[in-house]
């Protein structure tokens, strides 16, 4: 199992880094006050102690933090990893690989010193999508990945009369679970509800989230698309959704969301606000690594 042997940050950029022991990866920017976080795609740099090896045995008198790397690893071939990625570090941060190696256009010391460089053939770039605290001796694994669909059922929506805001919210709390493959905007219309699963389903998406017509209204019919389209329910998600959120407000047990699988698609309806959303996937993400690895048959497999 790989692991993590240096938290290393610099106050300036082009300066040798410092093992600091522990710190926070920030969602978005990058190991907290490192010079380098906020840099684009590259908000944290990985390089492999086994990399580090190669210019010892030059005679070179380095470690971790020397090639300005933040984050020193052990036992993972970093290069090999495809762009897209993700790597689960620690308990709680989710990194996606957005660079492998970089062309240095000024010389470093080191390579001064050896003729030679390790970070710009065997250095990697990632960014946060999910923060957290990160310490020497935490563990670096890599995550599967899944492919999402979105479907917001809205009629001014469809017609442009309405800015989908829920679909992005969404998207952006998924990122650390896989991408958004398809995103689309329907009408209240059950047969084209349905049509919209059924043809999210037929391309291999893993799971496909609605958002819309799950309340009481004669125009919601989210939840009967749904029943038309999936195989078995998955009653749980939709009682646990209710019961969490019924917390917040009274109204979450009018909603009549359904959750189940077509072929090895997972299918969850979702309420029509951004902040529903957001309700009401933090009690779903703590299951969803588990409830797509069984459904989709990658429990255990890597993200390639």
């Amino acid at each position: 199992m790989a692991e993590i042997v240096a938290v290393c940050t610099s106050a300036e950029k082009g300066q040798r880094k410092n093992n600091i022991g522990e710190s926070i990866l920030i969602k978005n920017q990058g190991l907290k006050d490192d010079a380098h976080a906020g840099f684009a795609h590259r908000q944290v740099s990985l390089l492999a102690e086994e990399s580090i090896a190669k210019m010892t045995a030059r005679g070179l008198d380095v470690g971790p933090g020397d090639f300005a790397e933040n984050l020193t690893t052990r036992g993972i071939d970093l290069v090999s990893l495809p762009l897209g990625t993700r790597l689960q570090a620690g308990s709680d941060a989710v990194l996606r690989v957005t660079q492998i190696g970089k062309e240095c256009h000024d010389r470093c010391a080191i390579y001064y010193q050896a003729g030679d460089c390790v970070m710009p053939r065997e250095g990697i770039f990632t960014e946060v999508l999910q923060e957290g605290k990160i310490m020497v001796g935490d563990t670096l694994d890599i995550k599967n990945s899944y492919r999402f669909g979105i479907i917001t059922a809205s009629d001014k929506g469809a017609v442009g009369e309405r800015e989908d805001r829920s679909g992005p919210a969404i998207s952006e709390i998924l990122l650390p679970w896989g991408d958004i493959i398809s995103s689309v905007i329907i009408a209240d219309e059950q047969a084209a509800l349905a049509e919209a699963m059924r043809d999210m389903s037929s391309r291999g998406i893993d799971a496909i989230f609605t958002t819309g017509g799950t309340g009481l209204s004669p125009r919601d019919v989210t939840p009967e698309a749904t029943l038309a389209v999936i195989d078995r329910e998955v009653p749980g998600i939709a009682e646990a959704i209710r019961r969490e959120t019924a917390v917040a407000t009274a109204r979450a047990m009018l909603s009549r969301g359904v959750a189940g699988i077509s072929g090895s698609t997972l299918i969850i309806n979702l309420p029509g606000s951004p902040k529903a959303v957001a309700e009401c996937l933090a009690v779903i993400t703590p299951i969803l690594d588990h409830a797509l690895e069984t459904i989709t048959g990658r429990g255990g497999e890597c993200a390639r």
